[in-house]
């Protein structure tokens, strides 16, 4: 059965059948609570608990921390974008840590960014120390991903595209809401990896909604046996994973394409962006994000974040 963990401000819980209940742990970051897994082992059978309706909840996944995120890792986002699926490669972007926010805090945007984006993505926690050259077989995999979250990858669009580069789009505060629990899994659940379901709506309304089976194209091992022959990996650290088609950018019609790529780049870039001042689909001052990530049975549940966009 799959653990919830909670985080507040001043305390870790975990979540039981009758509300949460408080983790007696001395742990300030995750890589800390997870080498404590007795005292969430202790909660779990503890009787004194709180509504889970009382707690104002923070990020499960707790900063300073590496934020690594699989780039174009859906066939429907691939083919949305324009492009064919079977010429992605694995690759992957890093974001700033300070961009998590907790799953119910706004998302800010900054002044001069003009087109603001969301991605429902499913977030990898990793639970040990993974060196660089780690054998990472489907036999020891949980052994590595600790437990799942939701995260949102929100971008800057009109910072992204002309930079052709991502860190900085996707690295300002707010930028990457996480939560509201931290599911820890075993062997068995973290196989059902396929079947859950990832779900973005804005105001109510549905904008993303994709199962990873048949549309995710790198699933966790690959990524972690990817990732980890270059880079090493520690407790705490958040793996992001893609998302699927449903963004408010889209590639335009190849013929709008073709006549954009005789443009000198400055031009082009103007062009394009006039057209996108008019997608209502950026989010808006006012909107509300809900993010959610679960199977189609519910046995695993990853819960529902919901964050107000603020303009400055």
């Amino acid at each position: 059965m799959t653990i919830s963990v909670l985080h507040t401000t001043d305390a870790w819980w975990v979540e039981t059948p009758t509300g949460a209940a408080r983790i007696a742990t001395e742990a300030t970051t995750t890589a800390q609570l997870l080498a404590d897994r007795a005292a969430i082992e202790a909660a779990l059978a503890g009787t004194d608990t709180v509504a889970l309706e009382s707690l104002d909840l923070i990020s499960p996944v707790t900063r300073p921390c590496r934020v690594v995120a699989q780039m174009t890792n859906f066939e429907s986002h691939v083919r949305d974008a324009g492009m064919d699926p079977s010429s992605i490669p694995l690759t992957f972007f890093r974001k700033a840590s300070a961009s998590i926010s907790g799953p119910f805090a706004d998302i800010v945007k900054p002044a001069h960014v003009q087109l603001l984006d969301y991605e429902v993505e499913i977030g990898l926690v990793i639970g040990r120390p993974i060196p660089v050259g780690a054998i990472i077989t489907d036999a020891n995999l949980a052994e590595f991903v600790a437990g799942l979250v939701v995260t949102n990858d929100v971008s800057a669009r009109d910072i992204q595209l002309p930079q052709t580069q991502f860190y900085e789009a996707k690295s300002y505060p707010t930028f990457t809401p996480v939560g509201p629990k931290l599911v820890l899994l075993d062997a068995a659940e973290l196989r059902r990896f396929n079947d859950l379901r990832l779900r973005l709506r804005v105001n109510g309304t549905e904008r993303q909604n994709a199962l990873v089976e048949g549309d995710m194209l790198y699933r966790p091992l690959q990524a972690l046996q990817s990732l980890t022959q270059f880079q090493e990996l520690a407790p705490g650290d958040l793996i992001l994973t893609g998302t699927p088609v449903g963004t408010a950018l889209s590639a335009p019609p190849k013929p709008v394409e073709m006549i954009a790529n005789l443009l000198p780049p400055a031009v082009k870039w103007k062009a394009f962006f006039k057209r996108q001042a008019g997608n209502r689909k950026y989010l808006q001052n006012g909107d509300v994000v809900e993010a959610s990530v679960a199977t189609d049975d519910g046995s695993i549940d990853l819960g529902t974040q919901r964050t107000p966009v603020r303009y400055p």
